[in-house]
């Protein structure tokens, strides 16, 4: 026997129902397509100059300027500031960039 899933929703769900299922689907669908994003950047500090490397994990869109305005704080707080953000990745790019990070991978 077939199962005719049309006749069997237009049966027993009103178009509400399909709407609100609908969107349920996509509010899933969304939260679960979003992937990790992750920068990499240059900071310093002076008195004396120091200048670090580093690999830090970013919320929100995965753009550089995104990157560049969370950083900023997170580094300030260590008493760093922050040069540049050099790229935005995905976590494909994390090995590639942990040894070159060092101390500095995933700290800020």
């Amino acid at each position: 026997m077939i199962l005719n899933i049309a006749g069997f929703a237009r049966k027993y769900f009103t178009m509400r129902h399909m709407i609100y299922i609908a969107a349920l689907g996509l509010i899933l669908f969304a939260s679960g397509a979003q992937a990790e994003c992750y920068a990499d950047y240059k900071a310093k500090q002076d008195n004396p100059l120091r200048l670090h490397y580093g690999v830090a994990q970013v919320s929100g869109a995965c753009s550089t300027s995104n990157a560049s305005a969370q950083l900023k704080g997170r580094l300030a707080s260590g008493g760093w500031t922050l040069l540049n953000v050099l790229s935005v990745f995905d976590a494909s790019g994390l090995n590639k960039r942990k040894s070159s990070a060092g101390n500095f991978y995933l700290r800020y």
